[in-house]
């Protein structure tokens, strides 16, 4: 539904870029960092930061803000309503407890993957993540998992706004080879990340379907590298991946 002109709230679409602003790779941001990265003025851009930091969304140390745990209510509200992260989290538990391994289900938000639900016996990144956490899809096995399901034209359109940067030595950025890789995972059903997102890290992903046969979600199993090669990965972990898959597509409509 198009909106009339009267009905956008211009200042909550511009506090809602500021609050984005912030990720797992900048924490935190002087004016002049939102400023840049929203594109708003740096009047503009002090007048919502310090406005969420009134509200206690935010903390100012006088130089830096940072996101405070209070807009974390925001992220929880939403995943509390979501039918998939109450429905999947039991099975994610009980798969990750099966295989000894961390497992992990999420969604595509345009060029990124939300983690929706999480079971962690082992912490295996840099950064903590847990529900509400994001990773560019274009290195990590649920995202491409989740592009594959997606028209080419689609992908292509994401590279192209959000240009892959390397993570790692390992991570492939070049679109062309992005797209040979989703075209692979497309027609294999599953993708396979040796350390692309982060060095000691592989893991594997299989789509998730609701009950007509459409890609809803991206489950995976993630493991440190010393554990497993990437060739190994299908035989050890791609049957319990397809059996969580097949246990949740009738229970979503």
């Amino acid at each position: 539904m198009a909106l009339k002109p009267t009905d956008f709230l211009a200042s909550l679409e511009k506090g809602l870029r500021v609050i984005e602003a912030f990720s797992a790779e900048r924490p935190r941001l002087a004016i002049a960092d939102v400023a840049a990265v929203t594109g708003l003025d740096r009047a503009t851009a002090r007048r919502c930061l310090l406005t969420l930091s009134e509200l206690g969304y935010a903390e100012y140390d006088g130089k830096f803000f940072r996101p405070a745990p209070r807009l974390l209510r925001l992220g929880a509200a939403c995943l509390a309503t979501m039918p998939l992260a109450q429905l999947v989290q039991p099975l994610l538990d009980q798969l990750s407890a099966e295989v000894g391994q961390s497992a992990s289900v999420s969604i595509l938000d345009d060029w990124e993957i939300v983690y929706v639900a999480r079971a962690a016996l082992q912490r295996l990144m840099s950064i903590s993540l847990m529900p509400g956490s994001r990773l560019p899809a274009y290195c990590a096995s649920m995202g491409r998992v989740l592009l594959a399901a997606r028209p080419d034209d689609e992908i292509r359109a994401v590279l192209t706004a959000h240009p892959p940067v390397r993570r790692t030595p390992r991570s492939t950025v070049d679109a062309a080879a992005l797209m040979e890789l989703v075209a692979k995972v497309r027609a294999d059903g599953y993708a396979i990340n040796d350390q692309e997102i982060e060095l000691g890290l592989r893991s594997i992903a299989a789509p998730l379907y609701d009950s007509r046969g459409k890609v809803i979600a991206a489950v995976n199993i993630g493991v440190a590298a010393v554990d497993a090669e990437p060739g190994a990965l299908k035989d050890l972990y791609l049957d319990k991946l397809i059996g969580l898959q097949r246990t949740l597509a009738p229970m979503i409509v």
